[in-house]
């Protein structure tokens, strides 16, 4: 009679097997990863391309681009959080315009619950793994989320409450720009871009009597900030340059070194005076409030056009401050 014989696998082979699928498994891995975050970056640049779109819309109904603030100067102080950001009043052309009548935007934005834990799509970068943790500003406040996205408030000097003079961006506080007031023309001046929810920062400490610190200069610049908060850009209905905001100051995804007692923070903020705080009686705002994302060595922008771009964080630093500035009449190279 014939034998049967049982075929199997031995142990070695069953090993060998495992090993070939986990090698298979981690060459994969990170082209999973690079179209999951190529996906990521295509709906950060719809983002973008939706708030173009928002302040266009803006811009047909009222004329000029909306104020990056809105605020009483003739009252003795003004409240810490009285002024709506852009964000805050482009909400009727995201189609949400229900949310926008359930608000009043001459009072303060944290005394109203109907933003209270509202999150709000576009507003948030997708790569932004901070873009939806909730900030709780404290009891009697509504719980707002950060925002990824700033606009562009120029090169460094932001605002003076005394002169009323303001910066050379697309934004500035109790103004409105109209598209022809971009004389360097609107597909070379920046509308928006990426920054990154939760950034550190320093405040109050100005104003600065010397222009732009250079990357060297910076920290000890910032150290003269009376106040260190880990809080920029997380209340998007906020409109200091600190939340809703960037400038031009430093290159895209800049390392800018502020710290914190004992620990540095090799990506910081600064505001040199919060737009409006105590009404006549502030002084001017500075301020180095870096673009950076959470995208591989680049940032996606809007430009006032409404066109998207993404711009390598390479770009050269005169380039990215004549991109910031609506008529500062640079020749702009190819970017």
């Amino acid at each position: 009679m014939t034998e049967l014989r049982r075929r199997g696998f031995t142990l070695i082979e069953i090993l060998v097997v495992i090993a070939i699928i986990g090698i298979l498994v981690a060459l994969l891995m990170p082209a999973v990863q690079q179209a999951r975050e190529a996906a990521r970056r295509t709906q950060c640049k719809n983002n973008l391309k939706q708030l173009g779109l928002a302040l266009h819309n803006y811009t047909d109904a009222y004329g000029v681009l909306p104020p990056s603030v809105c605020m009483n100067l003739a009252t003795a102080g003004s409240a810490n959080n009285a002024g709506w950001s852009i964000h805050g009043r482009i909400l009727p052309f995201l189609e949400l315009g229900n949310l926008y009548a359930s608000v009043n935007t001459s009072i303060g934005w944290d005394l109203q619950m109907a933003i209270d834990g509202l999150k709000i799509p576009v507003y948030a970068c997708p790569s932004d793994p901070y873009g939806a943790r909730l900030r709780d500003p404290g009891p009697g406040k509504p719980r707002i989320f950060p925002t990824t996205y700033g606009f562009n408030f120029g090169t460094w000097f932001v605002y003076n409450p005394i002169t009323g003079e303001i910066g050379d961006g697309a934004f500035a506080p109790n103004t409105g720009h109209s598209l022809s007031a971009f004389r360097d023309g609107t597909s070379n001046t920046l509308l928006a871009s990426d920054v990154k929810a939760w950034t550190p920062y320093r405040r109050n400490g100005g104003p600065p009597t010397q222009g732009i610190p250079s990357l060297t200069e910076f920290p000890s610049v910032v150290a003269s900030a009376a106040e260190w908060k880990d809080t920029g850009h997380t209340e998007w209905a906020d409109g200091r340059v600190h939340h809703q905001g960037f400038t031009t100051s430093f290159g895209p995804n800049s390392n800018t070194q502020c710290f914190n007692g004992t620990t540095a923070y090799e990506e910081c903020d600064y505001n040199s005076w919060q737009e409006g705080r105590k009404g006549l009686r502030g002084v001017a705002t500075y301020a180095a409030v870096t673009s950076r994302s959470h995208h591989d060595g680049v940032v996606n922008v809007a430009l006032v056009d409404g066109s998207v771009r993404t711009i390598s964080e390479n770009i050269d630093l005169r380039v990215w401050r004549a991109l910031g500035t609506r008529q500062g009449r640079e020749v702009v190279d190819q970017f």
